[in-house]
């Protein structure tokens, strides 16, 4: 991956990533309309910055221009790092329940965007964590469910007002990805790896109709690791970025950024979230909530495979759309 002059390299995914390789392979039969693809998805540089190098008056600088980032060290203190041992917190929360996910989350009918199982917090790390199944615990509330947690992290002055009430973990085994798609609530996001290695691909918003979002959701359905423009046509129309995030470093993701996660290895990962200073994305986070979301849920439930077929078609739809317009500007 490129770094901008002046930047800490970031340690990227290599340009023979499946993802890499499978939209080359289709470059051969690329749309007309976008004469400028070369078959790579993520030739977009990530910037990368520091603490240590430019304070939090640098940093804060750079969020306020509302474009991801990748920060080295600004959870470097964290006592997290090092007291959110697998065997720790096992040991002191083990006997918690919690809500557990698998790759079925997405897929519609009767478990569509829900728990697959519920169990104690011990017996999750044991599976996930040394047996390596596939599951996964996200958007765990640390802020409501163990508060005293929150004592191990910190909440930066970076011109944002993180919550304290909703302070969210993702947990999961090697292997697992987390679906591309953006927050439904349109918030800010500082995403600090607290353990294992993370991919993250991400892609702006205005990419939405060439990541062929499914209406009423915030999902895409495009497989970034085997991409087809023979059936996306419309993904050449995107361009994203795609790093490597190590234990202890810490991701800016501005609202409405499409991401997907991949778990390098097992671990651990917190959210620190801020809400967007934007009546748009104040907007539409309250339409995701309380229409779209709803709708969808309810369409999911009355014709699982007729709604999804339906959202297929009309994503397909607005990509021809957009190859359309393109074609004639």
């Amino acid at each position: 991956m490129r770094i901008p002059a002046g930047s800490t390299p970031v340690t990227g995914a290599p340009s023979h990533s499946p993802a890499a390789s499978g939209a080359q392979h289709q470059a051969a039969r690329r749309p007309a309309a976008v004469p400028d693809f070369d078959g790579n998805l993520f030739p977009r540089s990530l910037a990368v910055h520091s603490v240590a190098k430019e304070g939090l008056n640098g940093i804060r600088q750079h969020i306020a221009r509302r474009k991801p980032m990748l920060i080295t060290d600004l959870a470097s203190t964290w006592p997290a790092l090092a007291r959110w041992q697998p065997e720790a917190l096992g040991a002191r929360y083990g006997d918690n329940r919690v809500r557990v996910y698998d790759a079925s989350f997405g897929t519609p009918g009767k478990g569509y965007m829900g728990a697959v199982d519920e169990m104690t917090f011990g017996h999750f790390l044991n599976d996930v964590l040394r047996e390596g199944r596939d599951l996964r615990m996200f958007l765990y509330n640390i802020g409501r469910q163990i508060p005293e947690l929150l004592d191990d992290i910190s909440f930066p002055d970076l011109g944002l007002k993180f919550s304290r009430r909703f302070v969210f973990t993702f947990i999961g085994c090697q292997g697992s990805t987390t679906p591309l798609h953006y927050d439904i609530d349109m918030g800010h996001v500082l995403h600090t790896v607290v353990s294992g290695r993370r991919r993250v691909r991400l892609f702006a918003p205005d990419d939405a109709v060439a990541l062929y979002q499914h209406p009423f959701t915030v999902r895409s359905y495009v497989d970034l690791d085997a991409p087809s423009l023979d059936t996306h046509p419309a993904l050449a129309c995107a361009r994203g970025w795609e790093c490597v995030v190590e234990a202890g470093q810490t991701l800016f993701m501005p609202a409405g950024f499409w991401h997907e996660f991949h778990y390098l290895d097992a671990g651990i990962g917190l959210s620190l979230r801020a809400s967007s200073d934007s009546l748009s994305d104040k907007l539409q986070g309250i339409g995701n909530l309380f229409v779209r979301s709803p709708v969808d849920r309810l369409a999911n439930k009355m014709a699982p495979d007729t709604w999804f077929d339906w959202k297929q078609r009309r994503a397909r739809q607005r990509g021809q759309a957009l190859l359309e317009r393109m074609r004639s500007a």
